[in-house]
């Protein structure tokens, strides 16, 4: 049965976007970048530990609680610990370096890898995907292990923080291929947010792009990235979900990128970028 184009709506974001789109597709890993001035004065050791690329705040402060870093010999006892750097800090005994300029990689996360360090169950990971020679990454935000696409990793943890969370405001595109009966009427009410089984999901701008019987392609606009948000949602709708792709993460896209490719964003790039986000 031939595809069956579905006349489209004009859309409306949920949410602001933002305005610097990078040119062209991402350069290969280069060399380290020069990011927006740090701050000066005495900081969080949290804040300048995940600025390092150590791990996010969150983990950073379940380390600290797990007497895993010390100052001069002595395991501290509070992320609030303000200092001006990281001198005499260790993890697990081992020094931190200081931290270098900000940077922003995208990865094309193929289906079937987890994202995550490792895996209890032997499953493989981002980290068995990616290439040698890279500088310590952390993944902005996660995608399921059977979702493919776009994944932002970063050597700056203030940087991850920041993309991550919901305020901001950063839109995450998608695009499903989904099994079932859906109107694009049922579609336009998710720009009111879903709550399922008492749980609520926000504003999404979801679209139907084209249908084959009774397998069709709907492309999704949202803001959360809550766990299986996408995958919930669609399946609250009586759709199932067999094939998910995340195409955008703010200006930065997929285009360009096989599975298990990775590209650096450029310098101005990410410069312009981060002077958007709130």
């Amino acid at each position: 049965m031939k595809d069956r184009p579905i006349s489209q709506r004009t859309k409306r974001a949920p949410v602001p976007r933002g305005r610097t789109r990078p040119g062209g597709p991402p350069q290969k890993p280069r060399g380290p970048k020069p990011g927006p001035a740090r701050e000066e004065g005495p900081q969080r050791i949290a804040k300048l530990l995940a600025r390092a690329g150590i791990a996010s705040r969150r983990d950073i402060e379940r380390m600290i609680a797990e007497g895993r870093i010390a100052l001069n010999g002595e395991k501290l006892t509070t992320p609030a610990t303000l200092l001006e750097n990281l001198n005499g800090v260790t993890v697990d005994g081992q020094p931190v370096k200081p931290a270098g300029a900000a940077r922003l990689f995208l990865f094309y996360k193929p289906a079937g890898a987890l994202t995550a360090a490792r895996d209890p169950k032997g499953r493989p990971t981002i980290y068995d995907k990616l290439p040698p020679n890279l500088p310590r990454l952390m993944p902005v935000g996660r995608l399921d292990y059977m979702t493919e696409g776009l994944l932002l990793l970063t050597n700056d943890g203030e940087l991850k923080r920041q993309l991550e969370l919901p305020k901001t405001g950063v839109v995450r595109r998608y695009r499903a291929r989904a099994f079932g009966d859906v109107t694009q009427a049922q579609l336009e009410e998710l720009a009111e947010g879903v709550t399922i089984d008492g749980f609520r999901y926000g504003s999404i701008d979801a679209n139907l792009e084209r249908r084959t019987g009774r397998n069709c392609w709907i492309e999704l606009a949202l803001t959360e990235g809550k766990n299986r948000e996408v995958r919930n949602v669609l399946a609250h709708l009586g759709l199932q979900v067999s094939r998910l792709i995340r195409t955008h993460y703010g200006p930065f896209t997929v285009e360009g990128l096989a599975p298990g490719d990775i590209g650096e964003v450029q310098r101005e790039t990410l410069f312009q970028f981060r002077r958007t986000l709130k």
